[in-house]
């Protein structure tokens, strides 16, 4: 399924969460942190501004980005994979 963003949205997908703690504790699912941490696999045209304009977005598809716990809304894809999606304004940082 191809899916294309509106706006200022974009597509995320979520890095892996790690199954060992720090002290090598095997989590199981519900209690490992959901990662804040994502590649970014489609862009949104950018946000419409009062003038009729497009502001593009400041970050590409391949970029990786840090978010907020609570940003976005995440969706499953038909193959079974979690997808977030966001607007440009819940990325905190782009990491190189």
């Amino acid at each position: 399924m191809k899916i294309q963003p509106l706006g200022d949205r974009l597509v995320i997908k979520r890095v892996e969460a790690s199954d060992k703690s720090k002290g090598g504790i095997i989590l199981p699912d519900s209690a490992k942190q959901k990662p804040q941490r994502g590649k970014v696999e489609a862009v949104g045209p950018g946000r419409l501004l009062g003038d009729g304009k497009r502001q593009p977005l400041q970050v590409k598809i391949g970029d990786t980005v840090l978010f907020t716990n609570w940003a976005g809304d995440e969706f499953k894809e038909t193959h079974g994979e979690n997808i977030l999606l966001l607007r440009e304004s819940d990325v905190l940082a782009v990491v190189d």
